[in-house]
């Protein structure tokens, strides 16, 4: 189970790495976008494996450090949260489904493009390139 967020903003593919235009939340969005894409990229890889990989926004704005750092008041509680990823890793939906999104304790949907097989191949290609010079050592 990957954790995600509903807040997910497409890469900018000339700036992937933000150096001309850096935002704190933005490269979380994006993040969290990435996330999603490489989640969906995974289900299929694993698909008849018998492993399952899913994408969960456990709760919105949740009482946590990095929410009241950014100035949010928080909406819920970190015990919501942390029943919708339990409820995903041993409720009966966990191991039925793989490459899905989830709003909490529903099946949603994530940004339209992380189900783009086109970004999600760039994305794959873009992460091996950067990551190259740090698994060659």
């Amino acid at each position: 189970m990957n954790i995600g967020s509903a807040g997910q903003a497409p890469v900018d593919f000339a700036d992937l790495r933000m150096d001309n235009r850096y935002s704190g939340a933005e490269a979380y969005y994006r993040s969290k976008f990435a996330l999603a894409a490489f989640t969906f990229d995974l289900a299929g890889e694993l698909a008849d494996s018998g492993i399952t990989v899913n994408c969960l926004h456990p709760a919105t704005f949740m009482n946590t450090r990095m929410v009241r750092e950014s100035l949010v008041p928080p909406m819920s509680t970190v015990g919501s949260g942390a029943r919708a990823v339990l409820n995903l890793a041993t409720g009966p939906i966990g191991g039925a489904v793989s490459g899905r999104y989830f709003d909490g304790r529903n099946e949603a949907r994530a940004h339209a493009g992380t189900y783009d097989p086109a970004i999600r191949s760039r994305l794959r290609t873009a992460t091996a390139e950067l990551l190259a010079p740090f698994l060659e050592r």
